[in-house]
């Protein structure tokens, strides 16, 4: 079947080419998965973006990789589900909507929970919708059947399942412990949603007097409003200073309490004073103390930072206000007796920017050791997780082997609320999928799961578990690769990786590909603050998908950052405009050709030889490096390939047969033409959708869409590196006259003579045979080809491999000048030289080399020498 549609505009414009496609590709379904058994199925599943917002440019890139892998796999026969889906995320969609709440002049307690959730619930709606516009501009090849929401009815099922299984096998307990809280979200925060940073802050030396006014005892602190919830101070038990004090106690300054001394061997004696007050309500190193000494725990903050009822007359300061406050009380006491500048790392909330406070909370915790032992154990196996590349697994290793309990419980109202009820009267808890029978004697808690319990379980909830005989779980379930940022390994992929095994006894997916994060051309992080943020929807509308998603593929290794720069998209839409310019061209020189009609059995010009058999090399390497999931790579094959030798050489050696009588040449041109880009347009349709969508359609073809076109393959019977030799020296014939009649300001429209002296007979015949593409190419008044040729007195010259240039340039040329460039190039070639003797001279390459590269080296050697000797025997001739 043949659906070539009407010829390609004169102009490439981004907008018109990618405007209907999307919906053609949708409407088509060509990005479904088929569940045909006769396929092999390969699986992504994409990170579900927060529906905070909009998607930045690290969207962009994430997602444009998953679709090039997941194109090129459709393309080579996989039954392919990139299933889509978007995450509820709690914290963040929470403030955001309380944000908007504020704007209104109301708060989500004045709604209360049910209204609330409403509000949340059509905020998702809105940004949704916003999402999946931009899937579209992109040109994501996502399967909509199956979209999933972290927050829909299955989902919520598999979280439930997930819960109380973990807590039947007491490895979900609830306990009062030392969290971070973010007071102004008033929400717990797991480990890794605290952010770090350095503050210049002080050091507040202070004497506690002891009780029975025997003296004093020295504590230091950077936070000494918690001073108020002081239950002991602690010393090494081996500590001569303090031994005598050991079980003696001290008055506590502003609060007057009686607090004991304790021996812990947990202080450090060389630091400070060798004593510590202890905090249990407000240091998890001091809860532990506390724990071992069975000491009480007092809190004196509430949930907004505020300070309660413990803190005596400091009740309602915010804790703050309390320390400046508390810091005057305690100098006029003149228990405060020296501050001391101090910088040191705080922790602040990665959602609120609040600086984060450790306090006392019963939450709900997951005991990670036995999960994390069967993650480490699985890394050891065949059946391991491969990250790419391969370093961050030590990064993610580290992490699983010095992990903490998992804070799961966040006090909010978007999310799922934990499945826990406690009973009214005897304080019972039931944990189960469904309420106790009797639900009026029963207050389920009022919490929510940290987002990342359920983003946890994507790759398998979304696949209809916990129903193991689910269609699409059975086929699909495990996927093949996940990619990612680095930035949250910690987060996401570790807890797939352990929720995986643990609930369905697999991994969760086959490979890791990790990408770094877009920067600014500073190399600076994109933030609000800096202004330096890019909108991926600008620069579509500036440039087009297709440029964004090649430069974003192609721009960086993978792992490493991608420095985002106008120049460089710019760049690739004109690599873009090059591809249309030279589509155009062939197509208006197609004729009537119809894909049934492609003749490639009499090839037989080195032009088209060439063409073919390069093509068949990159096939070969964009094939290997896309596998290899080195885009960057792929596209410079691809770049390369396109613009230097499709473009650049043999459109321009086409014209020649084109534009001539011949119609066996013709057809064939034409056929080699067609069959040449459309592989090319195959290979480039991973990295742009749009423009090679438009140009295949225009092409002879069978089928649809290219989305479904298969992938290139190399057709052996097309290779002839006889004819790439060949080509090679023609190019560098070409170039070679061109570049001297540029350096003695001589157009190619002018006539000059050109004398070529080939090294044997052999090079004298293929030249020969090629002399019409010399003479379109080098436009001579004469051309002599021969072993013997006497150099001419007054000639530019040039060495190519094989041949010696001679153009006599009479009254054109200055002998000194043409010296000094010939004197030049054996520099150059002196260097070319020491670089290969050097290389052939270490036994380590020699030795471990693989045979075809040692002798490729050789070859190279020989050349370099070849030429050498022929600019020095020039020099010599000019200076007689």
């Amino acid at each position: 079947m043949n659906n070539q549609e009407v010829s390609l505009p004169p102009k490439y414009d981004p907008k018109a080419v990618e405007e209907d496609r999307y919906k053609y590709w949708v409407d088509g379904k060509f990005f479904e998965a088929t569940g045909d058994n006769e396929k092999e199925p390969y699986t992504v599943v994409i990170p579900p973006p927060n529906v905070t917002g909009r998607l930045h440019l690290g969207h962009a890139w994430d997602t444009t990789l998953q679709d090039i892998i997941t194109r090129v796999k459709r393309m080579q026969g996989y039954d392919v589900l990139w299933l889509p889906g978007m995450d509820h995320a709690g914290i963040a969609t929470q403030a955001k909507v309380e944000a908007k709440l504020k704007e209104q002049g109301t708060t989500r307690y004045e709604l209360g929970r049910e209204k609330f959730l409403e509000q949340a619930w059509s905020w998702k709606e809105e940004y949704a919708d916003f999402i999946r516009t931009q899937w579209e501009k992109i040109g994501l090849g996502l399967d909509y059947s199956r979209e999933r929401f972290t927050l829909d009815e299955g989902l919520s099922d598999a979280v439930r399942e997930v819960f109380v299984k973990l807590y039947e096998k007491d490895l979900i307990y609830r306990g009062e412990y030392i969290i971070n809280w973010d007071p102004a979200t008033k929400t717990a925060l797991s480990d890794i949603e605290v952010i770090y940073k350095d503050v210049k802050g002080h050091f507040y030396h202070m004497r506690y007097p002891l009780q029975d006014g025997s003296g004093y005892i020295e504590i230091a602190t950077t936070r000494p409003e918690t001073m108020l919830g002081d239950t002991a101070v602690a010393v090494h038990p081996d500590d001569d200073r303090y031994k005598k004090l050991i079980g003696k106690k001290v008055v506590l300054p502003v609060i007057g309490r009686e607090i004991e001394i304790v021996a812990d061997d947990y202080v450090d004696m060389e630091f400070g004073s060798g004593a510590v007050k202890i905090t249990p309500a407000h240091d998890p190193n001091d809860f532990e103390i506390g724990n071992r000494h069975n000491l009480e725990r007092v809190l004196v903050m509430n949930e907004d930072g505020t300070m309660n009822e413990n803190a005596g007359k400091y009740k309602g300061m915010d804790r703050f206000e309390c320390r400046k406050q508390l810091i005057k009380d305690l100098q006029e006491q003149g228990v405060l007796f020296d501050i001391e500048d101090h910088d040191h790392s705080v922790g602040h909330s990665e959602r609120s920017g609040a600086v984060v406070e450790p306090y006392l909370s019963t939450q709900w915790f997951v005991n990670m050791k036995p999960l994390a032992e069967q993650a480490i154990k699985l890394q050891q196996s065949d059946d391991k997780v491969t990250f790419v590349p391969d370093r961050f697994e030590k990064t993610y290793l580290h992490w699983m082997e010095n992990i903490r309990d998992w804070c799961i419980s966040r006090q909010l109202w978007w999310g799922h609320r934990i499945p826990a009820w406690y009973h009214k009267e005897t304080g019972e808890i039931h944990v189960g999928k469904e309420a106790p029978k009797d639900i009026e004697n029963w207050e389920q808690d009022e919490d929510v799961l940290d987002t990342w319990f359920s983003s946890a379980l994507w790759p398998f909830s979304t696949m209809g578990w916990p129903n193991e005989q689910n269609e699409d779980f059975k086929r699909y379930f495990s996927t093949d690769v996940l990619v990612t940022g680095y930035d949250i390994i910690f987060f996401w992929v570790s807890r797939m990786i352990f929720q995986s095994i643990e609930f369905t006894d697999r991994r969760p997916f086959k490979d890791v590909l990790i990408h770094g994060l877009v920067r600014d051309a500073e190399g600076r992080k994109m933030s609000k603050s800096l202004g330096n943020g890019v909108d991926p929807m600008d620069v579509i509308d500036k440039y087009g998908a297709d440029s964004l998603r090649y430069f974003l593929s192609t721009g960086s290794a993978p792992g490493q950052d991608l420095r985002f720069q106008w120049e460089k998209v710019e760049a690739t839409w004109n690599f873009a405009n090059k591809i249309w310019n030279a589509s155009r061209f062939a197509l208006m020189n197609m004729g009537d050709l119809q894909y049934k009609d492609i003749d490639l059995s009499n090839v037989q010009s080195v032009a088209d030889q060439w063409i073919l058999t390069r093509l068949n090399e990159t096939i070969e390497q964009v094939t290997k490096n896309i596998d290899r999931y080195e885009f960057g790579e792929a596209g410079r094959h691809l770049y390369n390939f396109i613009w230097d030798e499709f473009c650049d050489w043999y459109i321009e050696m086409a014209k020649l047969p084109l534009y001539g009588e011949d119609e066996a040449e013709i057809k064939t041109t034409r056929s080699v033409l067609a069959y040449t880009l459309d592989n090319i347009m195959r290979m480039l349709h991973p990295f742009m959708p749009f423009i090679t969508e438009e140009i295949w359609q225009h092409l002879p073809h069978e089928g649809k869409s290219i989305t479904t076109a298969s992938w290139p393959q190399v057709e052996q019977k097309y290779n002839n590196q006889q004819a790439v030799s060949e080509m090679e020296r023609l190019v560098n014939i070409i170039r070679s006259v061109r570049n001297i009649r540029a350096e003695v300001d001589t157009p190619m429209s002018k006539e000059v003579q050109l004398m070529i002296k080939t090294k044997d007979e052999q090079v004298t015949k293929e030249l020969e045979k090629n002399r019409h593409y010399l003479e379109k190419f080098c436009n001579p008044s004469e051309l002599e080809i021969a072993t013997e040729i006497r150099a001419p007195e007054k000639a530019m010259t040039s060495v190519v491999t094989g041949a010696e240039l001679y153009l006599p340039l009479a009254g054109l040329i200055n002998i000194e000048d043409e010296i000094a460039r010939l004197e030049k190039e054996r520099e150059k070639l002196d260097k070319e030289v020491e670089r290969v003797q050097k290389k052939l001279s270490n036994e380590g390459f020699v030795n471990k080399a693989p045979d075809h590269v040692v002798e490729e080296e050789r070859k190279k050697e020989d050349d370099y020498l070849e030429k050498r000797a022929k600019v020095e025997a020039r020099i010599k001739e000019l200076q007689a």
